[in-house]
């Protein structure tokens, strides 16, 4: 009698095979400084049903590191999807937006309908019939949002080329399948119905701006004053996933909603948290999405097949980067972040894979054909990264060996206030009047909001936290300054500041000289205690009041503080001076 072969339960063994994946993966191929992208596919293509997922029945065992039930993983790729939209919008705004609003209706249907038209007439002049090309056309024309936004980012200006072409794509995909569906050999109604559903749409989408404008800050108000993160995170989620679903159930993409529910939040205090917390979760959702690509891929069939899918993905990679780059310069962008554009936009797309279904569902291609171009699709996806780094290349030699990534307007150097209470606010009104740029962040929602309100640049956020310290971009940072009355909150993010930048200049607020001594054990630049500064300023009013001349006054307090700055540093045990000990004005005055 067979004994039964005990097989994990397909739920658990399919997380088991993706969390062991990203666990590999990530460090491994962040080691060799490759792109984690490739890493995923390759994934996907090894425990996939053409990989060792076919030898399951014969060796059972390979259950335990296959996935048994690839269909199961796409909800969660659709996730990863709608997560990178969300962040894409919390890097924008309704101003960003509307400015961008030519290039995207404008050079984003430019890009795409040249791009298909090309591939369209190549395909037709080869045989295929009218409406398979359409379809064929307009589905390679599309390019990867899920890749190309994280390679190339939203800030430089090959990211924001990029980012208005795809979001006229990712706009045009619902408007792409209703016409597929028309043109099906026995349509009826497709484009009644495809005029309803934008039309719905639309009013879906004003819903969702006035109400989100007026609902969602009050909401995270109230989730930041728990000082909960797993709530907050719980909020962020239920904003992305509704939005999501809502416009999902008008007929429009889910992304849509998600797009919107981002740059809802952009317009609030809280996106940097909330982008912070949203990481990691888009990150391994995308993870997913990517080994779903690689499982896609039949290896029997690329090698049965592989002159005809390589002269088409390479002829496909041609013509989408010579159009996009045309475009680009036409528009007036510079060759080298041009090609570089081109280039990165060459590839298809993860949509690609959903038209292709869209035009099989219509019976505008034959089954066999719709497997060809899926396949191709997925070679091209595969080799993004690939690309990215031949399109970096090809513009540095373009350009002369300059550098086509240049930078945004968040790269201005600034001013990073952490706590943003009395005294937080005192320091910025004094950092505008001379005309230095600052930004200021807290943990208190209500201080946040007023200051906002009253014109002040702050936002929410916890400074101890690594994901919104990575977000402040302290490497570009003039000084931080720390006015929080939380002893050890400050010297904890004062360590963790240093760490980070060992030469950023950081100035904090200290009770008293023991508290002082120990920020400066933790790494401070200058520590400023309270009673010391009350007593100077004390000082200074009455010799004033008793005739000393002012500028010997002011002479003789920087002395003494530079004084009891010594005291404090001996008293601490350190030997080192600070970083930013103050120069004598009395020598300067003389």
């Amino acid at each position: 009698m067979a004994h039964p072969v005990f097989v994990p339960s397909s739920p658990l063994g399919d997380a088991l095979v993706i969390l062991g994946a990203a666990g590999i993966v990530i460090p491994v191929f962040a080691r060799a400084r490759i792109t984690p992208v490739i890493g995923f596919i390759l994934v996907g293509l090894l425990v996939g049903p053409y990989g060792l997922g076919r030898y399951v029945f014969d060796q059972p065992w390979l259950a335990y590191i296959t996935i048994s039930s690839p269909e199961s993983l796409d909800p969660f790729a659709e996730f990863g999807i709608v997560l990178l939209l969300f962040s894409v919008g919390l890097e924008l705004s309704f101003d960003r937006l509307w400015a961008m609003r030519k290039q995207v209706f404008g050079l984003g249907a430019a890009e795409l309908l040249v791009a298909a038209g090309l591939i369209g007439f190549a395909l037709s002049f080869a045989g295929e019939a009218v409406p398979g090309a359409v379809g064929l056309g307009l589905a390679l024309a599309m390019s990867s949002t899920a890749l190309v936004l994280p390679i190339a980012g939203t800030q430089t200006p090959v990211g924001r080329a990029a980012l208005s072409m795809l979001l006229f794509e990712d706009l045009a995909l619902v408007p792409i399948i209703f016409l597929l569906g028309a043109l099906a050999p026995n349509a009826a109604g497709g484009l009644d119905a495809m005029w309803h559903t934008l039309w719905l749409g639309l009013l879906v989408v004003l819903a969702l701006l006035v109400f989100g404008r007026y609902l969602l800050p009050p909401l995270f108000a109230q989730a930041a004053r728990t000082k909960s993160p797993e709530l907050f995170l719980s909020a962020c989620l239920i904003v992305v996933i509704v939005s999501a679903l809502v416009t999902a159930g008008v007929g429009l993409s889910p992304i849509v909603g998600a797009l919107i529910a981002g740059l809802l939040i952009a317009e609030t205090e809280y996106h940097t948290e909330v982008e912070g917390l949203i990481a990691p979760f888009r990150g391994l959702a995308l993870g997913v999405f990517l080994i779903t690509i690689g499982m896609s891929i039949d290896l029997t069939m690329v090698a049965a097949n592989w002159l005809a899918i390589v002269g088409a993905t390479i002829a496909v990679l041609l013509v989408k980067a010579v159009v996009t780059a045309g475009l680009l310069r036409l528009t007036g962008m510079r060759a080298g972040a041009a090609t570089e554009t081109g280039i990165l936009m060459s590839s298809p797309s993860e949509s690609t894979l959903i038209v292709l279904a869209a035009a099989g569902s219509a019976s505008l291609i034959q089954p066999g054909t719709g497997q060809f171009w899926q396949i191709v699709t997925a070679l091209g996806l595969t080799v993004t990264p690939a690309l990215a780094w031949v399109g970096r290349r090809l513009a540095r030699r373009v350009d002369g060996h300059g550098h086509a990534h240049t930078a945004g307007d968040s790269d201005a150097p600034r001013t990073v206030i952490i706590g943003f209470g009395r005294v937080g606010r005192l320091v910025a009104d004094m950092l505008t009047t001379h005309g230095k740029s600052y930004v200021g962040i807290d943990t208190d929602p209500d201080l946040i909001r007023s200051a906002v309100r009253a014109g002040y640049a702050a936002m929410f956020g916890n400074a101890n936290a690594t994901h919104v310290i990575e977000r402040l971009h302290l490497e570009r940072a003039q000084a931080v300054i720390l006015t929080m009355d939380e002893p050890r909150a400050a010297q904890r993010i004062v360590k963790k500041l240093r760490a980070l930048h060992p030469d950023l200049p950081i100035l904090a607020r200290a009770r008293d000289s023991v508290h002082a001594a120990a920020l400066y054990r933790a790494g401070a630049s200058q520590a400023i205690p309270e009673a010391l500064e009350a007593s100077l300023q004390l000082s200074e009013a009455a010799l004033v009041e008793l005739g000393v001349p002012m500028g010997f006054v002011i002479a003789s307090i920087h002395e003494k503080r530079d004084e009891f700055r010594e005291t404090i540093m001996e008293e601490g045990g350190l030997s080192e001076k600070p970083k930013l000990k103050s120069s004598s004005l009395r020598d300067r005055l003389e």
